[in-house]
């Protein structure tokens, strides 16, 4: 199990604490710090619904993005330009991948 964390979210940080208390200890990747590759992007992005599901709407650049009918494949630069444009909290697991909005998304692919 790969958590996609951003640990001054708090539906992040609840996201860590469900998994937790489910008995799981994921592979913690904080993707501010680590940065994206558009090879992970693609693959969660095939997972969660499309490159656009992955944008975090509550950013001005990811509502100028959508606002301007960027390209997935502009979509996928900006996220690795700017990993703070990336809606959070992420789990994948070998059933697939979930946005943890609401965290209790995360539980479909446990």
């Amino acid at each position: 199990v790969v958590l996609y964390h951003n640990p001054k979210c708090s539906t992040s940080r609840n996201a860590l604490a469900l998994l937790q208390e489910r008995g799981v200890e994921p592979v913690v990747v904080e993707y501010l710090k680590a940065g994206w590759d558009r090879s992970t992007l693609q693959r969660l992005a095939a997972e969660v619904g499309g490159v656009r599901a992955l944008l975090r709407t509550k950013e001005d650049g990811a509502r100028a993005l959508l606002a301007a009918d960027a390209s997935d494949a502009d979509i996928l630069d900006a996220l690795i330009a700017e990993p703070i444009l990336a809606e959070r909290p992420i789990v994948e697991t070998a059933r697939g991948a979930r946005i943890g909005r609401p965290v209790e998304r995360i539980l479909e692919v446990l």
